[in-house]
């Protein structure tokens, strides 16, 4: 195609890191892209208790947890200039700190289950308060870019937010409607779970809970279903908040919160996980049956680090299964041979990719050491994005991606229309984060340790690395060519090439040795 679909001529791009990726200028054009989309979705309004925020894209008058959280995650990597860990606070303080989200005059056709009209003044809402519970998660990711412990000390030890969201969901019995929030509460805990809804999840029109080969409804939300999901992501949040205990010297609250975890944890693999598929499952409350509906959501318990060793290897084999979640497009949302995958649209969460479950399954991988996995399943979504962006019109990122073409997804209302364009919100995790954790394979920084972890995961004779990387007080070039790795720092810190760890120290460096690539670098996708 000869046209420019996007051309980089802004003031905030100094302040974003600078990805090298001779082998495939197209990821840098959507990489780029990404980020302008993202600065569009700046929002500033008077009386948010966080403002400038994050604005995931989608509706004017809701802001999403999940959403949020996902969000938080790309904007670590340009946190002076992109609020993301910062907009959880218009979650925090009106959940927890009895603040309240302002009214605006919608103008850009608020969906009409808002009760919304343009032109005339609407309130904000919190849309679902029993959304993912991924704050901790966020909190933590963001921590180790920042390095800063005071505000970390404020969150866990005078204002709680973390352990407040925990315990509240925890002790959820019955229907709720919070104050600020639209939708009423959804989640019940359970002593071996936690009952659910499929918009509550995140995941709103998947088979899940189906009686029989194929769902007879658009949400079967079988009210004896205990979610995996679930209890998953709350064991996933006891883990940060203990993780995050421990970086502010409190011992005794990590292992309250690592007690937490461990409970969770045991629950999950004595009763969610199958030895016969080998694979974990929603279960039924009163028979304990495993519900084998083979989703995206089978994946929480790697994300928070509750799978055993050979249980995670087991659960890598469906990602290499082209008939499960393999293939040129993978991690699609619902397992490829099931019955109620929809090749042709998507179906929303029938079949669609979605950025953020695609990127939980991700890190998944890489808590198991499958960094090759990860690897490639990331360079197969970023290519299927890029060929979406060249080939279909308009030109732009989307909420959930096509399983088999290079274009967007259908939503599952009535019309069954395209979904929201220009969606970054969470899809930026495709151009930014699998680009530079996984295609250049920058996938650990920890600003407390000063530690940089980079694995190359291209197989490459070209250029390929990042500049301006930005972690506590450290800016830094990193720049690998075939046989040599050349680093650029403002102060020591040290860098773990493909496992050698590598003294940087302020200035110029250059390392020969350790600079080969490994033979298992995922390869250019496709080869070319």
């Amino acid at each position: 195609m000869e046209n420019k679909l996007f051309d980089v001529n802004a003031e905030w791009q100094s302040q974003v890191p600078e990805p090298i990726v001779e082998a495939r200028p197209e990821y840098i054009t959507l990489y780029w892209k990404a980020w302008e989309l993202a600065h569009n979705h700046l929002n500033a309004i008077p009386g948010m208790p966080q403002t400038p925020y994050m604005d995931e894209g989608f509706c004017e008058t809701d802001i999403w947890i999940w959403d949020t959280c996902f969000m938080s995650l790309f904007c670590k990597y340009a946190q002076s200039r992109f609020p993301g860990v910062e907009s959880l606070n218009n979650f925090y303080r009106v959940l927890y700190d009895g603040g309240s989200l302002p009214t605006i005059i919608p103008k850009n056709h608020p969906p009409a289950w808002t009760g919304a009209i343009d032109g005339r003044e609407a309130p904000i809402f919190i849309h679902i308060f029993d959304n993912p519970p991924l704050f901790a998660w966020a909190e933590w990711q963001n921590a180790l870019f920042s390095g800063n412990r005071t505000p970390l000390r404020r969150l866990l030890l005078e204002q709680q937010y973390l352990q407040q969201h925990f315990a509240r969901l925890d002790r959820l019995t019955k229907a709720e409607k919070i104050s600020g929030v639209r939708s009423p509460t959804c989640l019940v805990r359970h002593p071996l779970g936690y009952f659910w809804e499929g918009g509550r999840s995140g995941m709103d029109n998947t088979p899940r809970g189906r009686t029989g080969e194929q769902a007879t409804s658009d949400r079967p939300n079988h009210p004896k279903m205990l979610w995996l999901d679930a209890i998953s992501q709350q064991g996933l949040a006891a883990d940060c908040i203990a993780r995050l205990a421990e970086l502010i010297d409190e011992p005794a609250l990590a292992a309250e919160w690592r007690q937490h975890y461990q409970q969770l944890r045991d629950l999950v693999n004595r009763y969610y996980w199958d030895d016969h598929d080998r694979c974990y499952y929603d279960i039924h409350a009163d028979t304990r049956e495993k519900m084998k509906v083979m989703t995206i959501a089978s994946y929480w318990p790697l994300a928070a680090r509750m799978a055993s060793p050979e249980q995670a290897a087991a659960m890598i084999q469906h990602l290499r299964n082209p008939q499960q979640f393999g293939g040129d497009v993978p991690l699609v949302s619902l397992a490829r041979n099931d019955a109620d995958f929809n090749g042709e649209t998507g179906d929303y969460w029938r079949g669609s990719l979605w950025l953020p479950t695609a990127y939980m399954a991700v890190k998944g991988c890489e808590n198991y050491g499958y960094f090759d996995d990860a690897a490639l399943l990331a360079a197969k979504i970023l290519h299927h994005m890029s060929r979406t962006y060249r080939e279909y019109v308009p030109h732009t990122i989307w909420e959930c991606y096509n399983p088999n073409r290079p274009m967007p997804a259908c939503s599952c209302d009535e019309n069954r229309r395209i979904v929201r364009s220009d969606f970054c919100g969470w899809s930026a995790l495709g151009p930014i984060n699998f680009l530079l954790e996984n295609v250049i394979g920058i996938y650990e920084v920890d600003a407390f340790r000063r530690i940089v972890k980079w694995r190359p995961g291209l197989r490459t004779d070209k250029a390929l690395g990042i500049k301006h990387l930005r972690f506590g007080d450290v800016t830094t070039d990193l720049i690998y060519r075939p046989g040599e790795v050349t680093v650029h720092s403002d102060r020591d810190y040290t860098l773990e090439f493909n496992g050698v760890r590598l003294p940087v120290c302020s200035g110029s460096n250059r390392f020969d040795g350790a600079a080969r690539l490994r033979e298992t670098a995922a390869p250019l996708f496709p080869s070319s």
